[in-house]
């Protein structure tokens, strides 16, 4: 039978999840609030 507790107390999570958790997050990405607020800046440029 499978001693869960044993078995938890040797996990160690992996480094490739940890860097790529760290790659992930530091990047500054463009999403679509970015540019729909882009978008409305420009729109009010051409107003004006």
């Amino acid at each position: 039978m499978i001693n869960y507790e044993e078995e938890l107390k040797k996990f160690h999570p992996s480094m490739d999840v940890n860097e790529a958790e760290d790659a992930i997050y530091s990047r500054d990405l463009t999403d679509v609030t970015d540019i729909l607020k882009e978008m409305q800046k420009d729109e009010k440029k051409k107003r004006k």
